[in-house]
């Protein structure tokens, strides 16, 4: 399947914009839907598919400095410069972060309160597992040092999670330090709505070793039974955690399946697999399809999933003051079912046609920043050179 970019695959791309999909649709209704409307089954299915999303932006968050990884090293850079580089990435992730925080705290005065500004979100969550991943590949160098520590760190992180989060807690630490940890927050106990670094940096580790795989000559040289490969190992582990779980035996003193359980991680790692499998053959099969068409050849290469997974962060950073903000479009906590679909089609309509104008803007503004450097190295004109007899003062004749 041809890629997306330099170094993009469009099945990644793909499976990232069905994460903002998942992640809109988790948000308008929860954010929409009346009480009498949240009572069915309907809700609570939206809610359950809205676990999705955020391991799904981690997992391919390190898949993606994987992709990253190869390219730069096929350019000869060298293996600590680029640790040094996604580093500095996750760093910006998370300033992008903070800075999303404090609009969010500006918007909601008067009620909202200064601690929101640090408040633990996805975005946050994101910087900092970059900023692991870096360290991680400081460490092992190698492609396959790097799967093994980061399958060996995300699987130590899943398993001491419900630990952190309970009898290991460490209360000893300001709050705002102990949320990145266990997602604490003002609130003496972890918040299942936060995103700390247990259990969430798991995904990401998870993610770079599945794409130190992803990377590999077999994995290359036969991409199709490589993908079928992924799915079928997903539904192993899926299955596997399913029969983990049913087992009587409990490691831990407190046990909380849906939020710190190892096996619900073991769980959607086998779902992310199986998507990332289904994901493939979508795009290789839709691209086939559509070039056969009469009318292929001026639609072939576009899919608003993919669009809008190119500009993921633009399209989590807008939606939110739509649905959740007061530029909501529909009354909170308002709605029927309908009225919230509606709401919500409308959502996705205008976040792909953000992303496209982000896409077009975003080549614009590289001509942009291109003309200001050539700008700024020109010399300064001096005397005649600057259409003057003896400066800067008259215009040239």
């Amino acid at each position: 399947m041809p890629p997306a970019g330099k170094h993009r695959l469009t099945h990644i791309d793909w499976m990232r914009g069905l994460a903002c999909l998942l992640m809109f649709q988790t948000h308008c209704y929860d954010s929409w839907l009346a009480p009498a409307a949240r009572k069915g089954g309907f809700f609570r299915w939206s809610q359950l598919l809205g676990t999705l999303p955020a391991p799904i932006f981690l997992f391919l968050a390190g898949a993606a400095v994987a992709l990253v990884v190869d390219h730069k090293l096929r350019r000869g850079l060298a293996p600590g410069r680029i640790a040094l580089e996604t580093a500095r990435r996750g760093a910006e992730i998370l300033a992008l972060g903070l800075l999303f925080r404090v609009q969010e705290w500006a918007l909601g005065q008067p009620k909202a309160p200064w601690t929101d500004l640090l408040r633990v979100d996805i975005l946050n969550e994101i910087g900092v597992s970059l900023m692991l991943l870096g360290l991680v590949y400081a460490m092992a160098r190698t492609r396959g040092k790097t799967a093994l520590l980061a399958g060996a760190s995300a699987a130590g992180i899943s398993l001491m999670t419900p630990l952190v989060w309970t009898t290991w807690q460490p209360r000893w630490l300001p709050w705002y330090l102990e949320s990145y940890i266990n997602g604490v927050h003002t609130y003496g106990r972890p918040q299942p709505w936060l995103f700390p670094i247990f259990p969430w940096a798991a995904f990401a580790l998870a993610g770079l070793a599945f794409g130190m795989i992803l990377i590999s000559a077999p994995a290359r040289e036969h991409p199709g039974w490589a993908h079928l490969g992924y799915g079928a190992g997903g539904a192993v582990l899926f299955a596997l955690a399913l029969g983990l779980n049913a087992l009587p035996v409990r490691l831990y003193p407190v046990y909380d399946f849906w939020h710190t359980s190892p096996n619900f991680f073991l769980a959607r790692i086998g779902v992310l697999l199986m998507i990332v499998s289904l994901g493939y053959a979508w795009c290789s099969w839709t691209a086939k399809l559509v070039s056969r068409l009469p009318f292929g050849a001026g639609i072939a290469g576009f899919s608003p999933l993919v669009q809008i997974g190119t500009t993921s962060l633009i399209v989590y950073w807008v939606h939110i003051e739509f649905v959740y903000g007061d530029f909501s479009i529909l009354p909170k906590h308002g709605s029927g079912i309908a009225a919230a679909s509606a709401g919500l089609v409308s959502i996705f309509v205008a976040m792909v046609l953000l992303s496209l104008a982000r896409t077009r803007w975003k080549g614009g503004g590289v001509r942009v920043r291109e003309w200001l450097r050539r700008l700024v190295r020109q010399p300064f004109p001096v005397g005649d050179e600057a259409g003057t007899a003896g400066g800067w003062g008259a215009p040239r004749e």
